[in-house]
C-alpha cells in the first residue's frame, strides 16, 4: 500500500518536473494552455494524494504479544 502510494506521489512529481521543461520551450498558445492544464491538474492529483496519512497496519501477533489471533478473539 505505502510502495503504491510512493509510486504514485513520483509519477506525479516527474510528470510535473516535465511539463515544466516543456513549458520553458517555444510552443504554440494551444500546446502552452494545455500543458498548463496538465500541470495544474498533476499539482492537485499530488496534493490530494499527499493529503491523505499513511496508515500502518501491525500484524496481529505484533499488538497482542505472543498470543496468537484466535485466542484474543
Amino acid at each position: 500500500m505505502i510502495d503504491e502510494k510512493l509510486a504514485r506521489l513520483r509519477t506525479h512529481r516527474n510528470n510535473i518536473a516535465r511539463y515544466r521543461r516543456l513549458l520553458k520551450t517555444q510552443l504554440t498558445d494551444c500546446e502552452r494552455l494545455f500543458i498548463e492544464k496538465r500541470l495544474s491538474e498533476e499539482r492537485c492529483a499530488m496534493e490530494s494524494l499527499a493529503a491523505f496519512p499513511l496508515t500502518f497496519q501491525m500484524p496481529k501477533r505484533a499488538m497482542y504479544g505472543n498470543a496468537t489471533a484466535e485466542a484474543v478473539t
